[in-house]
């Protein structure tokens, strides 16, 4: 089942369809091994796929500067921020480095990629959570986001464990220390999405640059949580309060009635937290690129869509099916769209699904 939104009028039909391309593969992060060990297995597997999206990106780069300066000023300056960085995560990024042959500086600034950019959808409602979508640069021939096509290969799903027992689990990109779909075992789920704001991560890296280093980068902060956290509620509060360098929408989900929230940041501060209440017919918390309280762009409205899925499939049928099905919904599955994720919290269930978006389909 999918609900489908016709551009030639505001209604939405029951069609069939499948759009998974494949399952995404499971690999170990061992948090007992030293920091620059615990990538390596897959680092070494994905090393061929790594080395074709970096030769995009540097493409495309070189494409906007012609010069080659801006992929030199990453290889030279970047390198210098690594030892600024906490412990553990820069001596991660110094090993992923070295396995993966690829520059340190470069290495660096994908795994500080959220501060830069990410677009997400993402819907929390009260028995499952599912979210997904990244990806940029057009190929007008072959109707696709080049990038984008560069990372399907790359995306992961991970279980970090200590002691042999899982931590928690994630889906994200082999390279990028940056998670975007996490899931703390049978306690929350947490996903984030980008805030635009005047007051962006270019803001706080360039505070973070010139010494100011009191605010958190993005994948360190939600790595910290999902290691440390033992509530949903303990959850809430560190992503709410604990200062940033970049604005951000954090979707939170928990293991009981009522746990779930978007939570509204600007780099400082908490501006708003949306949450679950039953009571007042909202079953379901829903974010994409926008804050809930404004309109979305009249061009990027996946809102609208989702939530009229959302509602026409009800909260008694809800499940890990019916969520994808809804993240299956044109425009919300587009051609930026890599991957899907589900994620159940009180089952400890997590899965990721590859996509594709069949013609015709928005490229957002």
């Amino acid at each position: 089942f999918m609900c489908t939104r016709f551009p030639s009028k505001n209604a939405f039909k029951a069609t069939f369809y499948t759009f998974r391309v494949g399952a995404v593969g499971w690999y170990t992060v061992d948090l007992d091994l030293p920091p620059n060990k615990r990538w390596t297995a897959l680092i070494t597997d994905k090393k061929t796929d790594l080395a074709n999206m970096i030769q995009a990106i540097k493409d495309l780069a070189n494409a906007f500067v012609p010069s080659g300066r801006l992929v030199e000023l990453v290889d030279i300056t970047l390198p210098l921020m690594v030892e600024t960085l906490p412990s553990p995560f820069n001596d991660e990024i110094k090993g992923i480095a070295d396995v993966s042959g690829i520059h340190l500086g470069e290495v660096v600034l994908f795994n500080i990629f959220y501060e830069v950019f990410t677009v997400c959808t993402s819907v929390v409602n009260q028995r499952n959570d599912s979210k997904g979508k990244f990806g940029f640069c057009w190929d007008v021939k072959n109707k696709s986001w080049s990038i984008s096509e560069k990372l399907k290969p790359l995306v992961v799903n991970l279980d970090f464990k200590r002691n042999n027992q899982t931590v928690f689990k994630s889906t994200n990109f082999a390279w990028i220390y940056t998670f975007i779909y996490f899931l703390f075992q049978h306690i929350f789920s947490l996903t984030m999405n980008e805030r635009f704001s005047l007051d962006g991560g270019y803001i706080g890296i360039l505070e973070w640059i010139l010494g100011q280093r009191d605010g958190m980068w993005m994948s360190f902060l939600t790595r910290s949580v999902l290691e440390n956290a033992n509530s949903y509620e303990e959850a809430k509060h560190r992503l709410a309060e604990t200062k940033m360098l970049a604005p951000a929408y954090f979707i939170l989900g928990g293991n009981r009635t009522g746990q779930g929230c978007i939570i509204t940041r600007s780099r400082l501060l908490s501006i708003d937290v949306l949450e679950i209440d039953v009571k007042l017919g909202r079953w379901y918390v829903l974010e994409t690129n926008y804050d809930h309280w404004k309109e979305p762009l009249f061009l990027d409205d996946r809102r609208t869509p989702a939530m009229k899925c959302m509602n026409q499939t009800t909260q008694t049928n809800i499940s890990l099916k019916t969520m994808y099905d809804v993240l299956s919904t044109k425009p919300v599955l587009n051609k930026l769209t890599t991957y899907t994720t589900l994620m159940q919290v009180s089952e400890g269930k997590l899965e990721s699904y590859i996509r594709d978006c069949p013609d015709p389909c928005m490229p957002w």
